[in-house]
């Protein structure tokens, strides 16, 4: 499975990346942003790529070897300020954002991102921060209120409750491990009409992932940082351009970006999300949940 940049032209287009600028991708991923935005800027001014999966920066890391304008870093995008201020660097011209899963990483991560493969239930970006739970500590040890908050409140689970409850009686019997284990104790928790937590579209433990992949890692709450750090790292005429999958990071970007244009911080670039095509959610069908947000700093 390869993997296939979202949004690629339109996130190009809303961003104008051109030589001599200095652009930061805060989420290198497979790197298919990245690429373009260093096709355009032709090796000239700066390019500053983070990701807090180290594996996925390793990866693209051989294609920038020799390419002194280029500077990756394992680190997660909240920490951009502090890692901007460390490389004194200056403002940003432009910044790109995709907050999805690349395809590697729910292919072939080991860390169980995917209910489709059986791995180990560790959800951690960063393996490295042993300070923070894996997804399997979450299930195995949080009390079954706490359970069905975080499946509500970051997957809107309709049945986050009967999926804890499930949880919590599985655990007396045997520890939760694997992602295979934790697929099983959903499905048993799903009405038996078929009526499940998302329709007929998408796998029953589609929310619930999500939900448990958001609080491991945080999600939000980094998203909430550099939204609020936008106007100390961009410069006048900056450009941001921010891909979120779901709609609780969309509701962040959309009222971030709104809240910047009404005090005149900022001009929308798009004042409605840029969603797929067709052409582009029939050959990569997991983009049909992508939007595009863009604003422009004065």
């Amino acid at each position: 499975m390869s993997h296939t940049p979202v949004l690629l032209k339109e996130t190009i287009k809303v961003l104008e990346p051109k030589p001599g600028d200095f652009f930061i991708d805060g989420t290198i991923g497979a790197g298919g942003h990245a690429r373009e935005i260093l096709e355009h800027t032709k090796g000239r001014g700066l390019f500053l790529g983070l990701d807090w999966d180290e594996k996925a920066l390793e990866a693209f890391r051989p294609e920038v070897t020799n390419r002194g304008n280029v500077i990756l870093a394992h680190e997660n995008y909240a920490n951009i300020p502090e890692l901007m201020k460390k490389l004194q660097t200056p403002k940003a011209d432009g910044l790109v954002l995709d907050l999805g899963l690349s395809s590697d990483q729910l292919q072939s991560s080991g860390r169980g991102f995917s209910f489709m493969r059986n791995e180990p239930l560790d959800m951690r970006y960063d393996r490295s921060d042993e300070e923070r739970p894996t997804a399997s500590q979450v299930v195995n040890s949080f009390g079954e209120e706490a359970l069905a908050d975080i499946i509500f409140h970051y997957g809107e689970e309709r049945f986050a409750r009967r999926i804890a409850k499930k949880i919590v009686e599985r655990r007396r019997e045997t520890r939760i491990m694997t992602t295979e284990d934790l697929v099983r104790i959903i499905e048993s928790a799903m009405p038996k009409d078929g009526k499940g937590s998302a329709g007929h579209h998408i796998h029953p433990a589609t929310k619930a992932f999500q939900a448990l992949r958001i609080y491991v890692n945080g999600e939000l709450k980094n998203l909430e940082t550099i939204l609020a750090a936008l106007p100390e790292i961009m410069t006048d005429g900056g450009r941001v351009a921010i891909i979120s999958f779901h709609s609780l990071e969309d509701r962040l970007v959309k009222n971030a970006f709104r809240d910047l244009a009404t005090n005149k911080k900022a001009d929308l670039i798009v004042k409605k999300p840029i969603t797929p095509g067709r052409a582009e959610t029939s050959a990569n069908p997991r983009s049909r949940s992508a939007k595009l947000r863009a604003i422009k700093f004065k």
